[in-house]
């Protein structure tokens, strides 16, 4: 087998209780290379359309990349696939931390789970013994728990990847969590395992990752090293190293990057210079760190252990709070309070929920609230206004447990409006999935990834806003973005598929992808093949959708997040996005049909390994 692969994918079906080995095809690898292009290759060939997300049939894998488990840098990703109970289409998310290391060490690439159980079970995989274990102990445990008590049950190194509470009783936005505090979050994944009563796969691997060419990667991983030192792309890297995502926590209150008030709020206007120093990294940090922690074989190191002493919401251990979720708990709810915050991003993380969603949720809440399309007596009792940093732990707590009003909340604020008959208005959802913490009308190009990427409602896809964050007047212009656009999601999907961490590329090293993938699978790599593997991946997952029977008239966004109509305050103030065009430049460049969003034939055999997907499309 090719260096970087373990060589193995693993099939569990929790209904009849068999466990299978299949080798991996290396034409497979070759062509989708890992992580969620392996995975959406077999969820498409495997899968029939049409199947419950929270029923037996749906599949649900954990996959690493090539890079995964090898020493290089970043490369301490894994990614969850299956079909989202949120939108109904595909779905993937992204996580860091220790477990996708050690499912590589462990001897597989994937593993596959379908069918469900009657009562709580994990999957224990101990360097390549499988095993269905009762589950029923740690049943009703919090992440955190979970893993402490995975520790002590199977093996102290142990790496698992769990639902909490919140994925037991089935809520939408449910997480699956790792490490205790890494997340994939995104679409319902932590629901999928709990439809089938799957609390965790637990994993321990003392195995090696086979690298083609050490030496080789030890000199792309010095390079790197000396590229931080110098503060890599625009000298993000420093910050990032320091700070994490919440070095831009501030900033992105300020400039317009965070949505405020639900997407209706100006944060120089109603949240202020103060506040939003208060949420970001480096004021929090010398209040609350404790020390520093990182994910496997990362050079940055970009996370931080915090400690709350007194107040309403002590807390012994916690993170500190990612980006999304200091803007989504704070500035989207004109909540000032930092420690209400922090206590939120801790319930989350043990309930294991998606803190995006979960922030979005209780901030339509609080709209809907204040327009009294809800009462008190609705809410149990919750007086939820702007900034009440009291109510807002109450909600997400009711969240979390499903309790009270939290049992409406759980579902999502889409399922949530369409459960009361009432609020939509308020919503600021793409194909159901609530929107992320960067918008639009200050980065335009996040429309186009908020309406058509195959997981809507996601940032990190492919988004050109990066660019365009320093482009000034001139990124409101949608012509001629659409082949910039197609390429940028190219380079993106080959990035998530190696298992490689989006924050590589704020090293500047711009040949780092394939160069570390040459080195380790040993098969010669060019920037070409990036984008020519992007591509296809990007196909697969699109047309996963396309069977599913979502087309291009499903894709929304929501006119306050493209400036329509537009604020009249602020740095965003007058601006308006033309999302439909931008879509439409993306289309043609992708070889998309506009109405069907079908890919030409052409463009499909070009690509090549679909022949499957050319067949059901365009007949024998």
């Amino acid at each position: 087998m090719l260096g970087g692969y373990a060589g193995k994918l693993l099939f569990v079906d929790l209904t009849t209780g068999s466990i299978q080995e299949e080798k991996l095809d290396e034409e497979m690898a070759r062509l989708f290379v890992g992580g969620y292009g392996i995975g959406a290759r077999v969820l498409y060939s495997r899968m029939k359309p049409g199947v419950d997300p929270l029923g037996p049939d749906n599949i649900v894998g954990f996959l690493a990349g090539p890079l995964t488990g090898t020493g290089a840098f970043f490369s301490g990703r894994w990614t969850i696939v299956c079909k989202s109970p949120v939108t109904g289409g595909w779905n993937d998310a992204n996580s860091g931390g220790f477990f996708g290391p050690e499912l590589k060490k462990a001897g597989y690439d994937g593993v596959f789970v379908s069918g469900a159980s009657k009562k709580p079970v994990m999957i224990w995989i101990n360097d390549g013994k499988v095993e269905i274990r009762d589950a029923s102990k740690v049943w009703g445990l919090d992440a955190k728990e979970t893993q402490a008590a995975l520790e002590k049950e199977l093996d102290p190194k142990v790496r698992a990847a769990c639902i909490g509470p919140a994925g037991e009783h089935l809520s939408l936005i449910a997480a699956v969590m790792n490490d205790g505090h890494r997340a994939a979050a995104r679409g319902g994944p932590g629901a999928v395992m709990g439809s089938k009563k799957l609390k965790a796969v637990a994993v321990r691997g003392t195995g090696d990752v086979k690298v083609a060419d050490p030496a080789r990667l030890r000199e792309i991983n010095r390079s790197v090293s000396a590229a931080i030192k110098t503060g890599g792309m625009m000298g993000w890297a420093g910050g990032f190293q320091e700070l994490g995502t919440g070095s831009f926590t501030a900033a992105s209150a300020l400039i317009g990057d965070s949505p405020v008030k639900n997407w209706g709020g100006v944060g120089v206007v109603d949240f202020g210079e103060e506040k939003a120093n208060a949420l970001g990294a480096a004021e929090m940090d010398q209040k609350y760190k404790t020390k520093k922690f990182a994910c496997a074989n990362c050079p940055l190191g970009c996370g931080a252990e915090y400690e709350v002493k007194g107040g309403m919401w002590p807390l012994a251990q916690t993170e500190r709070p990612e980006y999304e979720t200091a803007a989504a708990f704070g500035v989207l709810m004109l909540n000032g309070n930092v420690e209400a915050m922090l206590k939120c991003n801790e319930i989350c993380n043990r309930a294991g929920l998606d803190t995006i969603s979960a922030g979005m949720t209780v901030a339509w809440a609080i709209e809907c609230y204040e327009n009294e399309v809800l009462n008190r007596e609705e809410t149990g009792g919750l007086e939820l206004k702007w900034g009440n940093g009291e109510a807002i732990v109450a909600a997400t707590q009711a969240l979390a447990d499903g309790t009270g009003f939290g049992k409406v909340l759980q579902l999502g604020s889409r399922a949530a409006a369409d459960k009361l008959g009432k609020g939509h208005e308020y919503l600021q959802t793409a194909q159901g999935i609530e929107l992320p913490m960067h918008d639009p009308r200050n980065c335009p190009g996040y429309a186009r990834t908020y309406q058509h990427d195959p997981t809507p409602g996601r940032h990190v896809k492919g988004s050109i806003a990066m660019v365009q964050m320093m482009a000034g007047p001139e990124k409101y212009i949608p012509e001629d973005t659409g082949f910039f656009e197609t390429v940028m999601t190219s380079s993106t999907e080959f990035l998530n598929a190696i298992g490689l961490c989006a924050f590589a590329m704020f090293t500047g090293v711009q040949t780092m992808n394939y160069n570390m993938l040459e080195a380790v699978t040993g098969w010669p790599v060019k920037a070409v093949d990036q984008t020519r593997t992007g591509m296809r991946i990007l196909n697969m997952r699109h047309v996963f959708n396309l069977r599913e029977g979502i087309t291009p008239a499903k894709a929304n966004i929501p006119a306050r997040a493209i400036g329509v109509p537009p604020l009249e305050a602020g740095p965003l103030a007058g601006a308006t996005v033309n999302a439909k065009r931008l879509g439409e430049n993306f289309f043609h460049w992708m070889g998309w049909d506009l109405e069907t969003g079908k890919p030409s034939r052409r463009m499909l055999e070009l690509f090549g390994g679909m022949d499957d997907v050319v067949k059901d499309l365009y007949g024998a």
